[in-house]
């Protein structure tokens, strides 16, 4: 049986001094692609060399300089310009805080196989987790994003493009949110779970890109408390359990509850969703259509 070729992408930047694990994250994707383009943004640290390193033959990599002056948007000024790059017909987008579970990677490839002869679907979304303050505790309230797309086709005629910080894509000139099928691939966010120096640097560098949104958080040595924490008592990828073990010693501490306003509204649409499985006001990037 044909199989579709798919690359990979990401961008990255200030990965030591922000403490991504870049090597797990681009190398939970490597084994299903045929290439991997990884965005180097000009950086303050070693994280081209990292980049190098990672020393696989599918990696190409891309040095490029941020405009810092289009604020938020260079998050997918970068991202889009990688995709770019893609050669293949469909393209897997990781972050660099980003990890798939185990066998992740696999079905999101086998959901490209299974999509791709329908022309309507144009991206595949993943589950995700959402580590918050260490790593043995989810977030989960409607804040954070219960699935988004990591696969997109990469055809002229799709017009697909990263959107608004980079969390997800578009489609067209109206920018329309793209047609989607969901995969049964989890994803593992780490970037809330990460050591509390790295989560001051990455504060101040949100602040020099976003100033308005982001300048209260640098004022906080701790994460706040929000409705909606969870324990987690499953597994680690295999590939980041060495980047954890090293950190265990160093947990983002969450700041004591501490009941704000728009807690209320948080909580009750947890509420909600644990009765019915709906999320009140959920925002997506993506239309789910039923495939041929």
């Amino acid at each position: 049986m044909a199989t579709v070729s798919v690359a990979g992408f990401s961008i990255v930047r200030n990965a030591t001094l922000l403490d991504f694990p870049l090597e797990a994250s681009v190398g939970s994707v490597l084994p299903v692609v045929d290439e991997f383009i990884l965005a180097v943004g000009r950086s303050d640290d070693d994280t081209l060399a990292r980049a190098r390193a990672i020393g696989d033959p599918k990696v190409r990599i891309i040095e490029t300089a941020w405009d810092a002056a289009r604020g938020i948007a260079v998050l997918a000024d970068e991202t889009s310009r990688a995709l770019q790059e893609c050669r293949a017909p469909w393209a897997i987008y990781i972050q660099a805080d980003e990890v798939f579970a185990d066998g992740g990677a696999d079905r999101m490839r086998a959901a490209i196989e299974r999509a791709d002869p329908d022309s309507r679907i144009e991206g595949i979304t993943v589950d995700y987790r959402h580590f918050y303050g260490g790593f043995d505790t989810l977030a989960a309230n409607r804040k954070w994003y219960r699935r988004e797309i990591r696969a997109v086709r990469t055809g002229r005629e799709y017009g697909i493009r990263s959107y608004g910080d980079a969390q997800g894509f578009r489609a067209g000139d109206a920018s329309r949110r793209v047609r989607c099928i969901a995969s049964d691939a989890v994803m593992h966010h780490y970037g809330w779970a990460r050591p509390v120096q790295a989560i001051a640097a990455k504060r101040a560098e949100d602040t020099a890109i976003d100033p308005i949104a982001r300048r209260r958080d640098v004022e906080r040595p701790l994460l706040p408390w929000i409705p909606g924490l969870r324990p987690f008592a499953g597994e680690h990828p295999a590939i980041i359990r060495p980047w954890i073990a090293s950190r265990t010693e160093q947990r983002v501490t969450i700041a004591p509850r501490r009941l704000e306003p728009h807690h209320l509204r948080l909580a009750a649409s947890g509420w909600i969703e644990r009765l019915t499985g709906w999320r009140p006001f959920e925002y997506r990037n993506y239309t789910l259509i039923t495939p041929d």
